[in-house]
């Protein structure tokens, strides 16, 4: 299946064509720490901020 949410660590704001065709209705979060750097608080901020998102599925 295609995944719901995909966390960009590391502060850039692109995707490096990563999954580009399976990201079609994902959320991102992009968190301006470095991997090595993540944590479990982060994790769990990023899925806070997608718990609270009104996903639309491509809809206006």
């Amino acid at each position: 299946p295609d995944p719901d949410l995909l966390i960009r660590p590391s502060g850039e704001l692109r995707l490096s064509n990563f999954l580009l065709w399976q990201l079609a209705y994902t959320e991102f979060v992009f968190q301006d720490v470095l991997w090595p750097d993540f944590t479990t608080a982060h994790l769990d901020q990023a899925i806070d901020q997608y718990t609270k998102r009104n996903r639309r599925f491509g809809g206006i």
